[in-house]
């Protein structure tokens, strides 16, 4: 024997709960990068040349890529260290819901010719550029040559 009202109330709770979900945003919101930047900073440079600092966050669920840096202080490149050996790339994974950390020691931003003298208290405007998310304006403090930050880089 059917029972029309109990197909019909199924029929509500179910479509209840996914117009519920897409009310919630769901997986859609999660499938882009949600970048951020943080711990920039620059060591006062002894030349012309300049290392450069930091942190870029990802918190959504999609993978990005650092494409290029540029800078009102003179060209940028991106290096990338495996074990004892540096080299310039043309671009950098940010992982989904991951980090991409530019240490000493490690990945870095290479100020090559610096257009400008920079001390101790001043900032450098870089911007970095990113496959999917576009680009990301970032201030970096120079600070003491021998900084050496909480967060480890």
């Amino acid at each position: 024997m059917r029972h029309p009202g109990r197909s019909a109330a199924a029929l509500a709770a179910v479509l209840a709960g996914a117009s519920a979900l897409t009310a919630c945003g769901g997986a859609a919101d999660d499938a882009k990068p949600e970048l951020s930047v943080t711990a920039a900073y620059v060591p006062q440079p002894v030349s012309e040349m300049a290392a450069g600092f930091l942190t870029v966050a990802n918190k959504g669920g999609t993978a990005d890529r650092l494409t290029s840096v540029t800078s009102d202080a003179g060209p940028v490149s991106v290096h990338e260290t495996v074990g004892q050996s540096m080299r310039e790339v043309t671009s950098l994974d940010v992982p989904a819901h991951g980090r991409l950390v530019f240490a000493s020691g490690g990945n870095h931003l290479m100020f090559d010719k610096l257009g400008r003298t920079v001390r101790q208290g001043d900032t450098i405007d870089v911007e970095l550029h990113f496959a999917t998310s576009g680009a990301v304006k970032v201030e970096m403090p120079v600070k003491p040559a021998t900084y050496n930050p909480a967060t480890g880089h």
